[in-house]
């Protein structure tokens, strides 16, 4: 069985007019939201194994609060394409996982994020900031499992606000 959660960063700020959005952090919202999101993911069993990260500062303050939640045997791995990433980026990233690796996690972006939840499941899902998708497939290998449109079942949807 393979797991994947489908996570967009948690919320972040606009308050500086003019700042580029590859730098924006995260507000305090964003900073509460976070770390809830990694205890309920802890609390159900859906600790990843290894998270890919998009490398925006909004991405790496979501997964630095989340961290604190995980294990320290977390692997943590930021690529800058997954800053507008879409489906062929997130396959090109999960398909190279090593196939003992039971749970990733990509944390990135919309809209990209909502076309690869439908994209694997076949299921619409908002992805509100700090919305985190669980998807899993009954195969052993994700290179095969990633590759697998409309294979995946959405096991759950965690949005923060119901925390």
């Amino acid at each position: 069985m393979k797991r994947l959660i489908v996570m967009r960063h948690a919320k972040s700020s606009w308050a500086e007019p003019g700042m580029q959005d590859h730098a924006r952090p995260l507000n305090d919202r964003g900073r509460q939201d976070a770390p809830k999101v990694a205890q309920q993911l802890t609390n159900i069993g859906w600790q990843p194994n290894i998270i890919i990260s998009s490398d925006s500062t909004r991405t790496r303050e979501t997964l630095g609060l989340m961290a604190l939640e995980f294990s320290d045997d977390v692997r943590l791995v930021f690529e800058s394409d997954l800053y507008h990433a879409g489906v062929r980026e997130v396959v090109a990233h999960v398909c190279n996982v090593p196939n003992d690796v039971t749970t990733v996690m990509v944390l990135g972006h919309n809209p990209g994020w909502e076309y690869v939840v439908e994209h694997l499941s076949g299921e619409e899902v908002i992805m509100k900031t700090a919305t985190a998708a669980l998807l899993d497939f009954d195969v052993d290998d994700w290179n095969d499992a990633i590759r697998c449109p409309g294979s995946w079942r959405l096991v759950d949807v965690i949005y923060p606000r119901d925390l």
